[in-house]
């Protein structure tokens, strides 16, 4: 009885052994080739679980998923301006084919993707040995984009692989020239400060010796309006005068003789030295007449 539950236990091993290596899961994120003695024989690319003859055949799997490529260090291109840039770019792509791209790289992704940069830094040299620094930093920057895409996909599409998108992330000047550059840039900026500051001081005088003559200009028409006004007032002041010195010519007389008394000994401190007989000392004398 123990030697027949000994073999039911070896036999359930040996079945559980043989099952797990006769069945085989494909993730989502994945495709997997199955290969029989080092020979493709099938392809599989929808997830699930699937069988294969144990020790004959195995599989191999490949990310199915978008992958990205990205410059380590930015690449040095030639413009048509035999000016040099550098670019730093990355490349969207994923496995289209796996089928073709086992059969082309034998599914090596490092000789996918250094066949890929290849074909990326062969359209780059071309595309900007036809372009000018503008172009290929602002003016044709999408379109440099879409041609080296195109390209690259075209290239890639014979090792099974699909390109997505080709990016530039920067185009720069080398260490060397954008210092020189920079400097030129600031010596630009700075002569457009001058000019800006000079214009300012220019238009700050102008503005001042505009405000100094309206000023002038103010104050020699309110003197004029006051002389005018005063000498209408002191015109005034004459005519009544006159009409009052007229109307009666002594008591006149003897009104202005009373304010020169008052403003005269205003102070106990003034001294007038006068002859008694004067006729400043008319009305102190009597009457005023003769």
């Amino acid at each position: 009885m123990k030697i027949n539950f000994n073999s039911i236990l070896v036999g359930a091993v040996v079945v559980l052994i043989a099952l797990s290596l006769s069945m085989f899961v494909v993730d989502q994120r994945q495709t997997a080739i199955v290969l029989q003695l080092g020979e493709m024989v099938e392809v599989k690319t929808a997830p699930g679980l699937y069988f294969k003859m144990p020790l004959v055949q195995n599989v191999r799997y490949f990310d199915s998923r978008i992958l990205t490529m990205d410059s380590v260090e930015p690449e040095r291109f030639i413009t048509a301006e035999k000016k040099n840039v550098m670019v730093d770019s990355f490349v969207k792509w994923r496995i289209a084919d796996v089928k073709q791209y086992y059969i082309s790289v034998g599914g090596d992704e490092v000789r996918a993707r250094t066949r890929l940069m290849q074909t990326v830094n062969s359209s780059m040299r071309e595309e900007f040995g036809k372009r000018t620094i503008n172009e290929v930093v602002s003016g044709e920057r999408d379109k440099i984009m879409e041609v080296l895409r195109n390209k690259a996909d075209f290239d890639a599409r014979k090792i099974g692989v699909e390109v997505l998108d080709v990016r530039l992330k920067r185009v720069d000047f080398p260490l060397e020239i954008s210092e020189s550059v920079y400097r030129r840039m600031d010596a630009e900026r700075k002569r457009v400060a001058n000019e800006l500051r000079a214009t300012g001081n220019a238009d700050s005088e102008k503005i001042r010796a505009d405000a100094d003559r309206q000023r002038e200009v103010i104050l020699a028409n309110a003197y004029r309006d006051a002389q005018k006004i005063k000498g209408e007032g002191d015109g005034k002041a004459a005519s009544i005068y006159a009409a009052a010195f007229g109307r009666n010519a002594e008591f006149y007389a003897f009104y202005r003789s009373m304010e020169a008394y008052k403003q005269s000994f205003k102070s106990k401190s003034d001294v007038m030295v006068i002859d008694p007989s004067s006729a400043f000392f008319k009305y102190l004398k009597g009457s005023g007449k003769k």
